[in-house]
């Protein structure tokens, strides 16, 4: 099962639809204008003259109206845009470029992952082995040289889950639940161990594209049979 996030290509088609909304309404005015002015051409009406212009009731609520329409249109295409911006400037719902394989990799060796704040995801290695039951990562999660993506949210509730230097596991801080280096479910009220995103290789270039998040597998999943390496960051319930 996937949860499909929004794309850029999203973004135009919403961008696109309220430019044509802003044409049409524009548009409209136009030829209501320029028919009621034939009809009045054609039926020889002639307006007395006034010493000013006024304006009608009738057109004043009109304009006020289409110009309430047309502020609403801004508005929304305005928040719209604010909202995806970030998918518009490469950021998370896009393809997001991790590094290289070798920086990837000495970055693990140091620390055991790599974090990548713009695009909400860790990189973390993975070398176990699936058994029966167990979860078999295809190609488009982990690499040939063993690294996997995980997303930063928490299945239980969707807080960031840090990284715990002491038991070498994923520590939700909100209420508890515990992943292994994998994002695989130890302990907690998860349903599920960590989401994840598909994974490629652009020449040396580790790609991630987080515009699909793949759901996390499920409960009893355990292909590095990792115990905790140490104490807890948070404190079980």
């Amino acid at each position: 099962m996937t949860t499909l996030a929004i794309t850029s290509s999203t973004v135009v088609v919403l961008v696109a639809l309220v430019a044509l909304n802003m044409f049409a309404i524009f548009f409209g005015l136009s030829f209501m204008r320029a028919n009621k002015r034939t009809r009045e051409a054609e039926a020889g009406v002639a307006l007395p003259p006034s010493p000013g212009k006024v304006m009608a009731r009738r057109d004043f609520f009109r304009r006020s109206l289409v110009t309430s329409m047309l502020l609403f249109l801004a508005q929304f295409g305005g928040g719209t845009i604010a909202f995806l911006w970030p998918n518009l400037r490469g950021g998370f719902g896009s393809k997001i470029s991790a590094g290289t394989v070798a920086d990837l990799q000495a970055a693990i060796a140091v620390d055991g992952y790599v974090y990548n704040g713009a695009g909400r995801f860790y990189v973390v290695p993975w070398n176990g082995t699936p058994g029966a039951g167990q979860a078999d990562y295809p190609t488009n999660l982990v690499t040939a040289e063993g690294l996997m993506p995980l997303y930063q949210r928490c299945v239980h509730l969707g807080c960031r889950v840090p990284f715990c230097s002491s038991s070498q596991w994923f520590e939700c801080p909100c209420h508890g639940s515990k992943y292994n280096t994998a994002g695989e479910y130890k302990l907690g009220p998860a349903p599920r161990g960590m989401d994840r995103f598909k994974i490629e290789l652009a020449g040396d270039q580790v790609v991630v594209d987080t515009s699909e998040i793949v759901l996390g597998p499920p409960r009893g999943t355990d292909t590095i049979a990792q115990p905790p390496q140490g104490v807890y960051c948070v404190a079980t319930g």
